[in-house]
Order: structure tokens, then C-alpha cells, then sequence
């Protein structure tokens, strides 16, 4: 049994699977043009990113591949629409966008006729996005890392979004294996996007340190804080993330990053320190099934191991 294709706009990728846009920084264009190699479609993690080194991020992923590259941006971030029209003048070949939904964005990419895929967690919010213009619709399930717009599993949510719209279906949360993705499909999704399994790959841009943090685990280590976004995030448990679901760790400095911030704490300053390996102070975003990896692999062994498991179904 060999991977179905998956089709979003005029883009066609051969094996059905998006890596995870995982900010801030952990998806750069070395990790993203990695999957678009292996025939996948690799994403850049633009929340946080300047426009200057968002440029820089897709020139070198165009370098570096001949596959599909695409964006991740949080709409909660309060320069979302220049990070958008940003990646889109640099020739982008998609735009996810999640932590949050706006009517709005699907004319973004109307001029250039690049796909605008937002994320979104019920059938209703599906529906709506085929009708203002999404090209495919990422179905985000409780398993996922992140912001999470959902307590429900994703393999609940699938078979009500694809009786409701006709468009691609792209399922997320809680994959790791080739069994994983034939469920899926099989639920009518059509394609997954992973993100746990990426973030802890040798082309991942987190710090040596950070990644041996997800190796070591444990399926009590895995929390739920309250994100100054306005939306529940799946972290693992680290000194920072325990003193946020105590109470407030109100920022010395506000940069302004977020439509409207709560200011609990500064989640683009907490999630660069654990980038950078500072994981005593830092936020560390997470899957659910995290705990489930016990290797750091690169992109090509996990392609690989993927491809073998579910030609073995």
C-alpha cells in the first residue's frame, strides 16, 4: 500500500503529510525543506519572525528544495497581516493559519491565488471556511500541541467535518505512526500534519537541550496552561509552565506581539528561551502523545519508518 496524494490548491504533494508549523523558531526552512524533500510539505514557523528574517527563512528553504513550503502564523499575532502578505510577495506556496480565525484572511491570498488553510477543530467552522474561500482545512484535534481550540479528539471530529465540506481534509493531533495516518484516511481525511514527531528530528531548530527534554517525558509531564492568546495550550511540565497554572507571571516588557494579550505572561519571550534550550524558564509546547518518542530521528528515517509501516497495512 503506498500514500495517496494530497492536492491543496494547484499544489500537489506526494505523500499526504504537513509538518507541524511549531513556533517559535523550531520550524525553520532547513526542518521544512527537509519534508518537501521527502515529498511531504514543510512549514515555516512565522509567529514571532521578523519580515526581514522571514524572507531570509524562505529564500534559503527555496535553496535548499524544489518541494512544498508553506507558512504557519498565529492570527492572534498582532502583525498577521503583514506576515502574510510578507510570505506571500516572497512566493510562498501556502499559508496556515491557527491560534484564532478571521473572515478576512481568505482574501489575502486571492491576488496571487495562494492557498489560505486554516486550522479549525469543529464541522461547523469547516463549512464556513469552504465558504469564504479556504483551499483545505486543518481539523486540529485535544491531542495536538499548542494552542488547542478543542477537547475533543480529533478522530471524533473527522468524520462530521468530511460529511460537511468537500474540500481537503488534513487531520492533526496525536500522529505519529503509519497506523495512525491509515486511520485517518480511512476516516476521510486526506492527509495528517505532525508536529511532535518533527519538533524532536535532527533538522528540527530546537537546542540540543530541548530536545532531550522531550525525550525524557512522561505522559504526567504533559499539562494544559492558559495562554495569554485567549486559548488552553498543551506544554510540558517545566519550573515556568508550573508557576503559570498557579497564577500570573505578568512580563517586565510588553512588545505588543498579540491582537489582545491577556498578559498572564509573554509567551513569544517564554517560547524563544525554551527554543534556545532554556527549559527552567521556558515554555515547551507539546503533542499530547510526546512521550510516545523515544529517538531523535532525521526527517528522512522518519519519512522512511513511516512509509514502511503503512505499506505494511
Amino acid at each position: 500500500m503506498e500514500f495517496p496524494k494530497l492536492k491543496i490548491g494547484e499544489k500537489v504533494a506526494n505523500i499526504p503529510i504537513i509538518q507541524g508549523g511549531m513556533a517559535i523558531r523550531l520550524s525553520t526552512a532547513r526542518l521544512a525543506a527537509a519534508v518537501a524533500n521527502e515529498g511531504g510539505i514543510g512549514l515555516i514557523a512565522a509567529s514571532g519572525m521578523r519580515h526581514d528574517e522571514l524572507r531570509y527563512e524562505i529564500k534559503m528553504a527555496r535553496a535548499l528544495t524544489k518541494g512544498i513550503v508553506g507558512i504557519n502564523i498565529m492570527v492572534a499575532a498582532s502583525d498577521f497581516v503583514g506576515i502574510v502578505k510578507t510570505a506571500i510577495s516572497e512566493g510562498i506556496d501556502l499559508v496556515v493559519a491557527g491560534a484564532g480565525f478571521s473572515r478576512d484572511m481568505f482574501a489575502l491570498g486571492k491576488d496571487s491565488n495562494t492557498p489560505i488553510v486554516p486550522i479549525v477543530s469543529t464541522a461547523k467552522l469547516a463549512k464556513i471556511s469552504e465558504k469564504l474561500g479556504a483551499a483545505a482545512v486543518i481539523v486540529e484535534g485535544k491531542e495536538a500541541g499548542g494552542h488547542l481550540g478543542t477537547d475533543t479528539s480529533v478522530r471524533d471530529i473527522i468524520p462530521d467535518v468530511r460529511k460537511a465540506v468537500k474540500l481537503p481534509v488534513i487531520a492533526a493531533g496525536g500522529v505519529l505512526h503509519g497506523e495512525d495516518i491509515k486511520a485517518l484516511l480511512d476516516m476521510g481525511a486526506n492527509g495528517v500534519q505532525m508536529g511532535s514527531r518533527f519538533a524532536s528530528s535532527v533538522e528540527s531548530n530546537a537546542a540540543p537541550a530541548l530536545k532531550e527534554y522531550y525525550l525524557k517525558a512522561k505522559p504526567e509531564d504533559v499539562v494544559l496552561i492558559h495562554s495569554p492568546v485567549g486559548l488552553p495550550g498543551r506544554a510540558v511540565r517545566t519550573p515556568f509552565s508550573a508557576k503559570v497554572m498557579e497564577g500570573p507571571v505578568p512580563p517586565d516588557k510588553c512588545d505588543s506581539c498579540l491582537k489582545a494579550c491577556k498578559h498572564n505572561f509573554c509567551i513569544i519571550r517564554s517560547l524563544i528561551r525554551a527554543q534556545q534550550g532554556d527549559v527552567e524558564t521556558g515554555l515547551v509546547f507539546t503533542g499530547e502523545y510526546m512521550p510516545r518518542i523515544d529517538k531523535i530521528l532525521s526527517v528522512k528515517e522518519i519519512f522512511d519508518k513511516l512509509k514502511k509501516e503503512f505499506a505494511a497495512l
